[in-house]
């Protein structure tokens, strides 16, 4: 659905960092890299790791959570985001998304925040998760999170290029993460990054992503650390990716009005997310009311399967999944009828004029049945 878009610019870089003997992790194209996404963001630190999963897991410790504690989420999310918060032994706090987006919905974030602080059981953190390239309504959930005294730590993973209200995916809360996972709309084959205007929060992350070594000639530590840092060689494939990003975003820009007007022809059918405004288009989704359509989208899907074209339902809400069974919720219903009705469609930035007029064919055929 979203094949990694590289080529020659990417084995550039990468042979020149080779080529520089920067092989071992850490060296000039992962400051630079860090350099070029905060500027990108807007931000004053960006520590380049490993993955996403590991700036969620270090900025959670950052902000102090551990065992005992709650973290609020969204339950519309990848697995990682509840496991890094599980990885710090506090407990995930799932809440319901807004049925247009998928993204947490800010008035039962609100009751959440509530509801645990009459339970004597305050949230630590709040983790909205902007959701397949669509930035969370921050306008609304940062003022609600300061009014409860509650920092807020943005999973961005999948919506760098976004924006909300003018401002960058990334700038919001204490601090954000970004993905770059080989599916994501640029990759380093693997690894993340953790950005933030808070420069002592950003030197502790930093500090333990490097297995928290002290500054002296011989190793000494006197925290926990882990091994974190992103490489050398993918920080210059990132550098690579980073400068064709907008080139990328269009080329999906492009895939996503094309589905949009296939779509928009046929009652019960609607591209998720809502209006394309300030989105990235890392993935296209479909909405399949089977009411209205005389469809489901597990039928739709299987007609795709038939053509040898890959497609996905929706996340499964983190509610859902057997080893959060016990987790605590507030939801309405919202994330799971997302997941039972909704079909993600091939949305990579590399796909061929000729692949793409394969997939509409197959679309249209899947939606109109003889």
């Amino acid at each position: 659905m979203s094949k990694p878009d590289v080529g020659q610019l990417e084995e550039d870089y990468v042979v020149a960092a080779i080529r520089s003997g920067w092989i071992a992790p850490l060296g000039p194209d992962v400051d630079s890299f860090e350099a070029e996404m905060k500027e990108r963001i807007g931000v004053q630190h960006a520590v380049a790791l490993a993955s996403g999963t590991a700036a969620l897991h270090l900025g959670l410790i950052g902000l102090g959570v551990a065992s005992g504690d709650v973290v609020i989420t969204s339950t519309m999310t990848f697995a990682a985001t509840a496991n890094a918060i599980a990885y710090t032994g506090a407990t995930p706090y799932f809440v319901d998304s807004d049925p247009d987006t998928g993204n947490i919905d800010p008035d039962l974030l609100e009751r959440a925040l509530v509801e645990l602080e009459r339970n004597g059981t305050p949230a630590k953190a709040v983790v909205p998760v902007d959701l397949l390239g669509k930035a969370a309504d921050y306008s609304r959930i940062v003022p609600i999170c300061a009014a409860h005294k509650v920092a807020v730590f943005c999973d961005a993973a999948e919506s760098l290029g976004a924006s909300h209200g003018g401002r960058p995916a990334g700038s919001f809360g204490r601090a954000s993460v970004f993905s770059f996972n080989g599916n994501k709309i640029m990759t380093t084959s693997g690894g993340g990054m953790f950005v933030s205007d808070d420069a002592d929060f950003a030197a502790r992350v930093r500090y333990l992503s490097t297995q928290a070594r002290q500054p002296f000639v011989h190793y000494e530590h006197t925290d926990i650390g882990y091994n974190y840092r992103m490489s050398n060689l993918l920080a210059a494939l990132g550098r690579a990716q980073l400068s064709r990003l907008d080139s990328m975003i269009e080329a999906r820009r492009q895939w996503r009005a094309a589905y949009r007007e296939i779509v928009s022809a046929i009652p019960g059918v609607k591209i998720f997310g809502g209006d394309d405004v300030e989105d990235n288009f890392w993935l296209t989704s479909i909405v399949i009311d089977p009411e209205r359509t005389g469809l489901r989208s597990a039928v739709v899907r299987a007609r795709f399967d038939e053509a040898n074209i890959e497609t996905r339902p929706l996340w499964k809400p983190m509610h859902l999944q057997p080893v959060f069974r016990e987790s605590p919720r507030l939801v309405n219903g919202s994330s799971e009828g997302l997941f039972e009705n909704g079909l993600t469609l091939p949305s990579g930035s590399s796909m061929s004029d000729e692949d793409f007029a394969r997939v509409l064919d197959a679309l249209s055929s899947a939606l109109h049945p003889a």
